[in-house]
């Protein structure tokens, strides 16, 4: 385990854990569906953002309005979605449910603003039985209407829904950090990967080593039998998986309460995927759109923003964060079983690892 003596998670271990981050999630399952969406919403005011996308096959809307070298800085929400690029459109419901209540980018007299809403999405049509039962915006309204700054629900809701990470059930997780400086920094992800999440010749949790103390389970050995009946289970899913380019992908948002600038925010997001790198094996393919976001609300810290040894703290503490997230993301998800075929968790596939 890495040793943090002087890092220790928030209230909730969770995004929510920066003052003035919301999430909710709009999550439908049955009768065709398994899918939904997830929004972050920024602080009052918006907060500056970035973003780095790895992945051979993105899915994503606004990433170059990110771009340091363009002129809006401010983020008013970000969305997370099933639905592969059909999903995008949640986006839509997002920003008119904030252009309705005056938050957005001021381009006239009152009232009249664009909200910023970078978008990505993952794949999964079809899981849920149906390939047209997908987010729209209306889907994206539901899930501002019940953000909050509470606990952030893990496991298969919202984007993560229908998430699944090589031959296992994925989800949203999501971890948190307090700085010996006061900073906090935090990681929302939906872990939906080619790659897989543990190692195949053990079923050891990637992310476990990484954790502060006490946050991951003491899980025992997985025993040769599960370890044996997983990787059958694989190599029999494997045909019907039609998996190509985009059909994956695993996406999340970084926050933070320092005052950053666009091109930190970009660098914070480009260190996070060494978080996704220790987590999930392979990474960054031609299969998955990987891209992750930041946002900084400024509410610490002076306008220059951290010292660069500051800084470092803060990158290292959010790719930690990032690979926290995608641990708990596989330990809260649960089994489903569309009428495609059964995704099985963590805890059902190894029961010999979480005996104790």
């Amino acid at each position: 385990m890495t040793e943090h003596p002087a890092i220790r998670p928030g209230r909730t271990n969770s995004l929510t854990d920066v003052d003035g981050i919301r999430v909710g999630h709009a999550t439908r399952i049955g009768d065709g569906w398994l899918t939904g969406t997830t929004v972050v919403l920024a602080p009052q005011g918006g907060a500056v953002g970035g973003v780095d996308v790895r992945g051979g096959g993105p899915g994503t809307r606004e990433t170059d309005l990110l771009d340091p070298r363009n002129m809006v800085d401010r983020v008013h929400a970000v969305v997370l979605s099933g639905g592969s690029a059909f999903g995008l459109a949640a986006a839509d419901g997002v920003m008119s449910r904030l252009a309705s209540a005056g938050v957005g980018f001021p381009v006239g007299g009152p009232g009249e603003v664009v909200p910023i809403v970078p978008a990505a999405v993952i794949f999964d049509l079809g899981r849920g039985g149906s390939f047209g039962k997908r987010p729209d915006a209306a889907m994206g309204n539901d899930a501002v209407v019940v953000a909050n700054d509470g606990p952030v629900q893990q496991g298969c809701v919202g984007a993560g829904t229908g998430a699944r990470a090589g031959g296992f059930k994925g989800g949203v997780g999501s971890a948190s950090a307090v700085l010996p400086d006061g900073t906090t920094v935090a990681a929302l992800i939906v872990v939906n990967a080619i790659g897989s999440c543990v190692d195949p010749q053990t079923g050891e949790l990637y992310a476990a080593r990484f954790g502060l103390p006490g946050e991951f389970p003491e899980l025992a050995p997985v025993s040769d039998a599960d370890l044996a009946a997983a990787r059958e289970r694989a190599a029999s899913a494997g045909p019907a998986l039609g998996l190509g380019p985009g059909m994956a992908t695993t996406i999340g948002v970084i926050a933070t309460d320092a005052t950053l600038t666009k091109a930190q925010c970009a660098k914070v997001s480009g260190i996070g995927h060494d978080g996704m790198a220790r987590a999930i094996r392979p990474v960054h393919t031609m299969f998955d759109g990987d891209t992750l976001f930041t946002l900084a609300s400024g509410a610490r810290g002076a306008a220059g923003g951290p010292d660069p040894v500051a800084f470092h703290a803060l990158l290292e503490a959010a790719g930690d964060c990032v690979t926290r997230a995608i641990g708990h993301a596989m330990l809260f998800a649960t089994t489903v079983t569309p009428p495609t075929a059964e995704i099985r968790c963590l805890r059902d596939a190894f029961p010999s690892a979480f005996r104790s």
